[in-house]
């Protein structure tokens, strides 16, 4: 039986396990919960810290796992990464009072407080600037005010939460992080299923169906505008001046696409939700 590792709480918590059910996978009904099996699928689900994921997969306790790229990075486990499951994006930059760095050199000899020391050490070694790391378990923007470093490192969304602290952004991006999917070294494989289910859901929640008719001598023009992954199905209908074309389009390309169509010549344009996929 597969041994899988969930999130259980935080950013990445929720929207991995609506993933989980929209893959046909059994997901707990109590937050409580710790432990859920799937005797129909074959898959024990651990509710786990997400910083501890990454450890429990590399040391081969479990199988695969949802974890974000951060974490497993500053984890420095063993675990791979197999594919990027495209949600829980975040960005990890370095931040100091206004107006006092410009530049990551600045750094050199200071104090850095971050929650990921070892993401963030292996960043500044990179660079060639030796710091010495004040390792926080979260609030690390209150760090410099209170005394403990000189700036910090962490996540930035909006930006407000450090100006609020007084403090900006400066230097390079440290880390692009989403949520990942990973695996025990040499163990790939027997997360083949499940990796298939999770990219059908990705799928369907970037993609929709596009259905339309298409005057046949435009059919050419009309499938540059929507190509499909493949290739798009082109159907003939009664009329044999028109066929009837299917295609996935991005989600987010809904409107302009059908604009294009529409000034071509193509009539009848349907846009359907994708509820599961197999691609």
């Amino acid at each position: 039986m597969l041994r899988v590792a969930v999130p259980n709480k935080g950013i990445l918590s929720d929207t991995a396990i609506l993933m989980l059910k929209e893959a046909g996978y059994a997901t707990r009904r109590d937050p409580k919960d710790l432990h859920v099996v799937d005797e129909a699928n074959e898959v024990e689900f651990f509710y786990l810290r997400p910083r501890d994921i990454a450890t429990y997969v590399g040391e081969g306790s479990l199988d695969a796992g949802f974890t974000g790229l951060d974490l497993l990075i500053d984890s420095q486990s063993k675990a791979i990464a197999v594919e990027d499951l495209k949600f829980g994006e975040s960005t990890f930059r370095f931040a100091g009072p206004i107006g006092k760095f410009s530049d990551v050199s600045q750094l050199q000899g200071l104090r850095v407080a971050t929650a990921y020391p070892h993401l963030v050490a292996d960043f500044l070694a990179k660079a060639g600037v030796s710091v010495t790391i004040v390792e926080l378990d979260g609030a690390v923007e209150s760090a410099v005010r209170l005394g403990v470093a000189d700036a910090v490192a962490d996540v930035v969304s909006t930006g407000n939460t450090l100006r609020q602290a007084s403090l900006e952004i400066f230097g390079p991006v440290i880390l692009h992080s989403t949520a990942q999917l990973i695996s025990t070294p040499g163990k790939e494989g027997s997360s083949v299923a499940l990796l298939r289910r999770l990219r059908g859901v990705i799928v369907a929640r970037e993609y929709v169906i596009f259905d339309y008719d298409c005057p046949s001598e435009l059919v050419e023009k009309a499938s540059a505008i929507t190509p499909g992954i493949e290739s798009p199905t082109v159907s003939p209908l009664r009329d044999p001046e028109w066929v009837a074309v299917r295609a996935l389009v991005r989600a987010g390309d809904i409107n302009a696409k059908m604009d294009e169509l529409y000034e071509l010549g193509a009539r009848a344009i349907l846009v359907s939700a994708i509820h599961a996929a197999r691609i």
